[in-house]
């Protein structure tokens, strides 16, 4: 799914810099950038990195001598790639927790903690937080997956060593 992203008028005098006087190569080395290791085009990078610092949309196409449909659609696959890798990292990290429970569509939230807690005692991983803390935190983590009390939505819970709570939607 490709997200717009609409050139939100002008730009903001503390943080944006003059266009002309912008080095996109300076920033992405300042930010680490390495296109062999990075899912983003080098493109997609420079769009990200002169966006983060204020630039407006048609600026950046002035700059790089494309139209401001053509960033628009640059920013919106970068965004896309970055919404991607943090998906696979959570996909990572949730295989390597050594506490994973499955929530699934029309489970009682109210249910929930019971069920992680149980887990967390059989792997020996303490989690600190209470019962309602946890159903606020499962309920604010699965955003629309969860409407009230109702999981609408299968889940995964998953608790690190650490106690770390994460919550994915597969």
């Amino acid at each position: 799914m490709t997200r717009m992203v609409a050139d939100d008028g002008p730009p903001d005098p503390d943080r944006d810099p003059d266009p002309d006087n912008v080095d996109a190569a300076a920033l992405l080395e300042r930010a680490g950038f390495d296109a062999d290791e990075s899912v983003l085009t080098r493109r997609q990078a420079e769009v990200l990195a002169l966006r983060e610092r204020g630039l407006r949309q048609s600026d950046i196409a002035d700059w790089l001598g494309t139209s401001r449909a053509n960033v628009s659609s640059v920013e919106a696959s970068a965004r896309n790639n970055v919404a991607s890798a943090h998906e696979t990292v959570a996909f990572a990290e949730a295989l390597a927790a050594p506490v994973r429970v499955e929530i699934e569509a029309g489970t009682d939230l109210y249910d929930a903690p019971k069920r992680v807690y149980d887990a967390c005692d059989d792997a020996g991983v303490k989690v600190n937080q209470t019962a309602p803390d946890l159903m606020k935190t499962i309920g604010e983590r699965a955003g629309d997956a969860v409407r009230g009390r109702e999981v609408r939505d299968r889940l995964f819970v998953t608790v690190d060593t650490n106690g770390t709570i994460r919550v994915r939607q597969p």
